[in-house]
């Protein structure tokens, strides 16, 4: 029972952006996506809507991680993000989030998102950065939006903007 209980707790640690020694296929990383499904076997694509504080509507077209593998791997090993693009890691409830950007080779900025869609942190990440402190979310949060290194400043994104998600 132990050794179970340690397993799961390993496996939470190691959410966030770290998985599998595999190469994402070129439409995966270019982020060309055509609907709202990016492959058979890969997650779902939706839109994400963020309702920026200057008043101006963002939209993102994020993959959808919320199972355990997806959020593992994350954006692990690709070499580009389209424009408007991004990952939304999905969890069961509210808690406080830490992410990593071991073999992440993409600059990244994070958005933590409460239950309610309310944005409570962003963070810009820097690649292959997997040396603690991890960057750890400042409220707990129950949604993780990955995005292009600026994408959140060059959109006018504030924490306390509020993100229509997808459910």
């Amino acid at each position: 029972m132990r050794s179970a209980v340690a397993v799961f707790i390993l496996c939470i640690l190691l959410a966030g952006c770290t998985g599998p020694d595999t190469a994402a296929s070129p439409e995966e990383s270019s982020g060309s996506h055509d609907g709202s499904s990016a492959s058979s076997s890969g997650p779902d694509v939706e839109t994400i809507e963020i309702q920026a504080s200057g008043g101006e509507r963002v939209e993102v077209r994020a993959e959808i991680a919320d199972d355990l593998f997806e959020q593992s791997r994350g954006l692990m090993y690709r070499t580009a993000l389209g424009e408007n693009r991004g990952m939304l890691f999905v969890y069961d409830d509210e808690r406080e989030l830490s992410f990593w950007m071991k073999n992440t080779l993409i600059p990244l900025s994070i958005a933590y998102i409460d239950s309610d869609g309310r944005i409570v942190d962003i963070q810009d990440m820097k690649p292959l950065d997997d040396d603690p402190p991890h960057y750890a979310s400042a409220e707990p949060a129950q949604y993780a939006l990955e995005v292009n290194k600026g994408f959140f400043e060059d959109h006018g994104v504030e924490v306390g903007d509020q993100a229509k998600l997808p459910g």
